[in-house]
């Protein structure tokens, strides 16, 4: 055990991460060597006059950062640091924060890892209105961007109108993105060391990034029918989390739709401990009559999110969020802030293709072409423990004895198929086991090649035993 003591005089922040930036400058340079017993908790709480909980906080985020290992009853470890930086590899607190997926993967590799907008010919419209704004605003493609046209609002207005619930517009902030307006809301109404809820498996990208900015991530159980609200309470009552994060439509991975009455209850207990609600609705759009948004039942607490991604064009970036009233022009800075900008090409291409009618029209096709490839999925997996909806590009499949999900995904790999095991979705540390894995079919170019993938992952699932042991071998 060492007698090393931080000087918390110098550095930036809560005295938390000062000293967990401390921690980590003493094993970098080498103070505090591999192997080394960190103080207990308790003896360097009272050396430096602070709470336990203080010194938790920053034992956790130095765990998190990947520099010890602490287990109960033994203490906390400095762990054994690779000196070596080969070139192109990433260290393990890097690929933690990136995922799970394969970056770069060989153009051989059938990608059923990406649940984006299809190939419906939409090049040809996006290229149609990027020429008529070229030519209409030269002198805004030239120069960053500093006014906002309602129009861009309007857009989103029209997006975001579901479910009988309509945002006025002047609540409206256009982003680059649905993940890029989570951040911004995720920086305006919590600060470093906030807790923010979960449902333990969801779009861990925001998770990710909140844990990144030093958010604590706390997880909500979650059953058939999607986030349960007395357990929702539970952690309200335990946890005092600031923000939920939550995908009441199409929810993903589960693809699980949340009903009307829990979407009530839900918003009167946010109401009780305020609780600001994060609504993620990039899915809804693809399913017909939705229950109403929980921005209708909590308008005073729920942001609303949607954007282009899965319905026209991942690769225009366009989104917006409905914001509480009075919160508009703080979220259109911290998102500023927190992306530099809002390119005035990426919002206007947007905002016209809405406004005109023509992202309806793309998204029109795309559901037609999800819905034809979901029924080739129900084809070549049939008799299977899987759920999908027409028109949603995935679905999430149980997996038999004796497949793990990292094992399938694994075995998939070998067979140059990519996709999602449970580990892609968590949003946290979980003791439960989700023998499950997501199968994402909008990627590929054609439904015969999906409809081959398909075929070829129902033979390795129903291959069990044998594909299991080749595997292990």
């Amino acid at each position: 055990m060492t007698n090393w003591l931080p000087d918390l005089t110098t550095g930036t922040g809560p005295i938390y991460v000062r000293l967990a930036d401390q921690i980590e400058t003493a094993i970098i340079s080498g103070e505090l060597p591999a192997g080394t017993k960190l103080p207990p908790q308790r003896n360097i709480a009272f050396d430096l006059g602070l709470t336990v909980g203080t010194i938790s906080r920053a034992y956790a985020l130095v765990h998190e950062r990947g520099l010890v290992s602490g287990e109960v009853g033994r203490g906390t470890y400095v762990l054994e640091r690779d000196r070596k930086d080969p070139q192109g590899e990433a260290d393990p607190v890097t690929t933690a924060l990136s995922g799970t997926r394969v970056q770069n993967a060989e153009p051989d590799k059938l990608r059923f890892d990406s649940a984006s907008a299809p190939d419906v010919g939409q090049a040809a419209s996006i290229a149609e209105i990027t020429n008529a704004v070229i030519h209409a605003h030269p002198w805004e493609i030239a120069s960053y961007t500093r006014n906002f046209p309602q129009s861009w609002s309007e857009a989103g207005k029209r997006w975001l109108s579901r479910g009988g619930f309509e945002p006025p517009v002047d609540c409206v902030v256009p982003t680059i993105g649905a993940h890029a307006a989570v951040v911004a809301i995720l920086s305006v109404v919590t600060v470093p060391g906030d807790k923010v809820a979960f449902e333990a498996l969801t779009y861990s990208q925001v998770s990710r990034a909140a844990g990144l900015t030093g958010r604590r991530c706390v997880l909500v159980e979650s059953d058939s029918e999607g986030l349960i609200p007395d357990d929702f309470e539970r952690v309200c009552a335990q946890q005092h989390p600031k923000l939920i994060f939550l995908m009441p439509n199409v929810q993903n991975p589960t693809l699980t739709m949340l009903p009307e009455s829990r979407r009530r209850a839900i918003a009167e207990i946010a109401k009780r401990y305020g609780v600001w609600i994060v609504e993620d609705d990039l899915y809804g759009t693809l399913v017909a009559d939705p229950p109403p948004p929980m921005s209708a039942f909590a308008p005073e607490r729920t942001f609303l999110v949607n954007g282009l991604s899965k319905s026209v064009a991942a690769g225009v970036r366009g989104g917006w969020v409905s914001c509480p009233p009075l919160y508009a022009p703080r979220v259109r800075i911290a998102h500023k802030m927190m992306t530099g900008g809002l390119p005035f090409l990426l919002a206007e291409v947007t905002a016209r293709l809405v406004l005109s009618g023509e992202a309806e029209r793309l998204m029109t096709l795309t559901i037609a072409e999800l819905a034809a490839r979901e029924k080739l999925a129900r084809q070549a997996f049939s008799g299977a423990d899987f759920r999908s909806r027409p028109g949603v590009p995935f679905l999430w499949l149980k997996l038999p004895e004796p497949w793990l999900s990292g094992t399938f995904k694994k075995a998939a790999q070998e067979d140059n198929i990519l996709i999602d095991d449970e580990d892609e979705f968590k949003a946290g540390r979980c003791g439960t086991i989700h023998p499950h894995v997501r199968i994402s079919f909008s990627t590929p170019s054609n439904r015969e090649t999906v409809f081959r993938g398909f075929n070829r992952l129902a033979c390795l699932l129903e291959s069990g035993r044998t594909g299991y042991e080749r595997l292990a071998g």
